[in-house]
């Protein structure tokens, strides 16, 4: 997909540096460096897909305790105050 983006000078050099390095294009280069920069920080090789509920929102897998409507309803309480 072609897109024009601004991105910092030198984000720019260094993208343009991984590119003819690996002797690929800008665009390629760029494509997998924000790649590589997402499997870092989210500590996860591949792009992570969630189910979807019939409306459409995602599920996403249990990670730990459960979030219930009373601790919703709690928390937005302690806001008001």
């Amino acid at each position: 997909m072609r897109t024009n983006v601004n991105i910092a000078d030198d984000a720019r050099e260094f993208a343009e540096d991984y590119a003819s390095a690996n002797d690929i294009s800008l665009g390629e280069a760029i494509t997998e460096l924000i790649r590589k920069s997402r499997r870092k920080a989210c500590g996860d090789s591949e792009r992570q897909h969630f189910a979807r509920a019939e409306s459409g929102f995602p599920i996403f897998p249990r990670s730990g305790r459960t979030i219930t409507t009373e601790m919703v309803l709690e928390a937005q309480a302690n806001d008001l105050d």
